[in-house]
């Protein structure tokens, strides 16, 4: 017996956690005990995982297979990327990462039965992760496997997102009313204006109110966006790490129970990895969604002066040389603000190079009606495809193997340039990136 289940494919965290949930239910239906449910579902999360972060898309197939007479539950998961070139080191441990990159495949690997790992240059990756059935399973057959594939063919999608954007939705229909009627007022205010010029005064009020409704629509659709936004980090982007803690957690526990020291401790890097990004994503989620509401004040800033600072907060690298430029103006602007910007910049210019050594200039130049700044590094670069989109919510290039990265930074500078009514581009061909952002000119210049 060899039979497909079913086939997901990977493209982002949602998947992820649409992968693990399959895991956990097959092993049910195949009468895995409980911690071995929680093994393969995890091992599943963190080869999916490892897919999506170094490769951007993949695919995986549940199976059941039958070998010498015992039946397996199979996870495969396929990638076409560049592939792994220190694998065998990884696989002995001779390889100690930095990053994330190697401990899921080494510590997935103690969690399933059998694993089994291809990887070839500019062909992919592929992964067999393999659970064996206990004997006395439940019935399996090629019926009943065909009856699992119907039902999660069938099962029906519930997420709170989607509740949430069709209530949203909802709404923006019922201002739209509100604003066709407002339009049917005005018509009727202008007829009553010209009868009677007595109430002029009535109707200059009438029009304040409406346009101050608007504003005020205005203003609650701007808080649903929020609103969406936050319901999406919390279905979609801390919903898989926290499954994964859950089920690292209750491993490291099988683990300790067996008095396998060494197995949990080979976990703890996961966990720790996995605290680590929930905490960077709430922290940006929580800048982003503040950015453009706190009343600050504006005043003169010297942008040298303010760069030096946040370079004096930043940890540099030795290696690292930063030139800033000595006639850097003087804005009006609120310094939170501008902080932000150039923090976050500069760090993407250092956590993102490739080299151990690396340049970066900081720049400025007076246009027409605003001023234009320009921080450039000597990096690997952006492909032209993902220089629009790193600028939106939870975007990262496919190449992207930090654990601190959640997609929010460069949200954040739009957001707060965009406040501004100002521009921010990315200039980048082969190798270097200048990232180019624009600031109104200050009143007294």
């Amino acid at each position: 017996m060899n039979q497909s289940i079913i086939t997901i494919k990977l493209q982002n965290e949602l998947d992820v956690v649409l992968a693990y949930n399959r895991a956990m239910q097959l092993s049910q239906f195949t009468g895995l005990p409980v911690a071995g449910q929680t093994k393969f579902a995890t091992a599943v999360s963190e080869i999916c995982r490892n897919v999506l972060e170094h490769v951007g898309e993949g695919n995986i197939r549940f199976s059941v297979l039958e070998s010498r007479g015992i039946l397996y539950l199979e996870a495969y998961v396929t990638d076409r990327g560049r592939g792994i070139p220190n694998l065998s080191e990884i696989l002995d441990r001779r390889f100690m990462p930095t990053g994330s990159k190697g401990h899921g495949i080494h510590s997935s690997r103690k969690l399933v039965d059998v694993f089994q790992i291809e990887s070839d240059f500019e062909k992919g990756t592929r992964v067999r992760l393999q659970k064996q059935i206990p004997a006395n399973h439940p019935p399996i057959n090629p019926a009943i496997l065909k009856g699992w594939s119907d039902y999660f063919n069938l099962e029906p999608e519930i997420s709170p997102y989607a509740e949430i954007k069709r209530q949203n939705m909802q709404l923006i229909e019922v201002m739209e009313q509100l604003r066709v009627r407002t339009i049917e007022a005005e018509y009727q205010l202008q007829q009553i204006q010209h009868l009677n010029d007595e109430l002029q005064t009535s109707n200059h009020e009438i029009n304040a109110l409406l346009q101050e409704r608007e504003r005020n629509n205005l203003q609650l659709q701007r808080v649903n966006k929020t609103l969406d936004e936050f319901a999406h980090t919390i279905t979609h982007d801390l919903k898989a790490p926290l499954q994964n803690l859950i089920g690292l957690t209750e491993a490291m526990s099988d683990f300790l129970a067996e008095e396998s020291k060494d197995e949990a401790e080979a976990i703890l890097p996961m966990v720790q990895l996995q605290i680590t990004r929930m905490d960077h994503l709430i922290r940006d989620v929580l800048e982003y969604s503040l950015t453009g509401m706190q009343q600050i004040p504006v005043k003169q800033i010297n942008v040298r002066e303010l760069v030096d600072s946040v370079l004096d907060g930043l940890v540099v690298p030795a290696g690292f040389k930063v030139k800033v430029a000595e006639d850097l103006p003087v804005v009006e602007a609120e310094e939170i603000y501008l902080r932000q910007i150039f923090g976050n910049l500069v760090s993407n210019a250092i956590k993102y190079h490739d080299k151990e050594t690396g340049n970066l200039t900081i720049t400025a130049k007076e246009q027409p009606s605003c001023w234009e700044f320009v921080v450039a590094d000597d990096g690997p670069g952006i492909l032209q495809e993902d220089q629009e989109k790193v600028f939106n919510m939870f975007e990262t290039t496919s190449d992207v193997n930090h654990p601190g990265s959640t997609g929010i930074g460069l949200a954040i500078v739009k957001k707060i340039v965009q406040e501004k009514e100002g521009s921010v581009w990315v200039e980048s061909q082969g190798r270097g990136t200048a990232m180019h952002f624009t600031w109104p000119l200050s009143k007294e210049a």
